[in-house]
């Protein structure tokens, strides 16, 4: 499903994001991710991800289906 990126997703990535850098978070691939948070919380979407920290910390209020892997 392709939907358009609201911009308050745009905006909440983009301090996400800047908070992680200021945490010394490395430039790799990994904005794409804050992207996908930022749209799942602004549009109350669950997200299933094996990062659950990641997304926790950078968007608590987003609903992880966060599988066990053994």
């Amino acid at each position: 499903m392709h939907a358009p990126m609201p911009r308050p997703a745009l905006f909440m990535a983009g301090k996400a994001f800047q908070r992680y850098r200021a945490a010394g978070g490395t430039r790799t691939a990994i904005l794409p991710d804050f992207f996908i948070g930022a749209h799942a919380a602004i549009a109350g979407l669950p997200l299933l991800t094996r990062d659950r920290r990641r997304y926790k910390t950078y968007f608590p209020s987003l609903d992880l289906i966060a599988p066990t892997i053994t």
